[in-house]
């Protein structure tokens, strides 16, 4: 790579730092996926004798607030998300179709938790990539694999419940066949984010004579407008889209659940038939909390980075990157947000998440993990925390009822 021909370097030339002196083959250079926030532009600190501009990240007040942020998105996702795979893989009643997906969401919240948070958080801060090639091309493809899991899965749990509720179809869903879904899932996410491990570029950067930095950025084959266009095709595919089916979906559930009518309270049938209803209405409301939640966690950096490909003086702006940072914070809240929705809108992950602590402490003097956790003492009726039971078609209506 050249090196740049003047000391005083201007924020244009900087945009996506790094970049030669000129682009004569019109390669499209983009440092960043700007519709999935992996990556926030970064311009390097500490040179002397170049003129970059000023970055409020560079503070050390800021730096603090972002490394206690991301802490924190990562080890409540990873304590919250692990314990949610640990409880349904742990208890057999938990294992249903709607769970198992819930699962698949999990396990791609903690790859972004595991995988891309921490080395995120460090390429923030000392704005220079120091992981190597091989992290150049897996870590924003993971990121983005692992948004596109999500998205898809959230998909497939509402279009299921919107075939099952809407349509009063009572066949379950078979094991086989939710696992062959997620299999799909995983390996149209994996096309769908192909290209941020095919386009992408590692090299070396000379600032000025003795002072050389690496660098991991996107490298578009074609015109300058591949990169905005991927962009703004993945806006879609990502957010708009997958959120107008979702809306769609639990639009006529609701409906439909609304315009249920319930049962006289004589017979017991009769009884089954308005519990199974209450609880698809509770648990509705819960994946509908879900989806809002990611939709909410996504917007400001959808937007920003909208505003971005729509108009490019945005990246001229002081406090661009930092911006960027915070709207990427907000992002990845939604990693740990699920398992803190369960806990707090379904009884039966309450009580199996509460039965996990519990059996900790009294491992030692033999208790054990089980669906039904004794809880009380001694002389009288003993209190029992009981994971809630149910026929087989409220079984696949009820995402999170066991």
């Amino acid at each position: 790579m050249e090196a740049f021909g003047e000391v005083n370097t201007t924020q244009e030339e900087l945009r996506f730092l790094p970049l030669p002196d000129s682009d004569p083959n019109n390669l499209g250079y983009h440092d960043y996926p700007p519709n999935v926030g992996i990556l926030p532009p970064v311009l390097p600190t500490g040179y002397e004798g170049v003129n970059f501009p000023e970055d409020p990240i560079r503070l050390m007040s800021v730096q603090v607030v972002l490394i206690l942020a991301y802490s924190t998105i990562i080890v409540l996702g990873v304590l919250g998300n692990s314990l949610v795979i640990y409880v349904i893989y742990r208890f057999k009643t938990l294992r249903t179709v709607t769970n198992f997906f819930i699962a698949n969401l999990a396990i791609a919240d903690l790859l972004v938790n595991t995988l891309c948070l921490p080395f995120t958080l460090v390429y923030t801060l000392q704005g220079e990539w120091r992981f190597g090639s091989t992290l150049c091309f897996l870590l924003p493809y993971a990121q983005v694999l692992a948004v596109h899991v999500s998205t898809v899965t959230l998909n497939v749990i509402a279009l299921d419940r919107h075939r099952c509720i809407v349509y009063h179809l009572e066949t379950r869903m078979r094991k086989d066949v939710c696992f062959g879904v997620i299999a799909l899932t995983w390996v149209l996410s994996a096309v769908l984010a192909s290209p941020m491990a095919i386009f992408r570029e590692y090299g070396s950067f000379t600032l000025e004579p003795g002072h050389t930095i690496q660098f991991c950025r996107e490298k578009w084959p074609g015109k300058s407008t591949d990169g905005t266009l991927y962009s703004i095709s993945m806006l879609i595919l990502q957010y708009f889209l997958p959120l107008s089916i979702i809306s769609f979906a639990y639009a006529r559930i609701w409906s439909k659940l609304r315009g249920h009518v319930s049962p006289a309270e004589s017979g017991a049938g009769s009884s089954a038939s308005s519990e199974r209803h209450r609880r698809r209405r509770k648990t509705t409301k819960m994946l509908v909390t879900m989806v809002v939640v990611f939709a909410v966690c996504w917007l400001p950096i959808h937007a920003f980075q909208l505003a971005t490909d729509i108009d490019s003086s945005v990246l001229d702006m002081r406090d661009y990157r930092l911006l960027y940072t915070v709207f990427h914070v907000v992002a990845m809240c939604s990693t740990f947000a699920n398992p803190l929705l369960y806990g707090w809108m379904n009884r039966n992950y309450r009580a199996a998440f509460l039965a996990v602590f519990k059996c900790r402490r009294e491992r030692g003097r033999g208790g054990r993990l089980d669906s039904i956790h004794p809880v009380g003492g001694g002389g009288g009726r003993a209190k029992k925390i009981v994971l809630e039971t149910q026929d087989p078609v409220s079984a696949h209506l009820n995402a999170t009822d066991v």
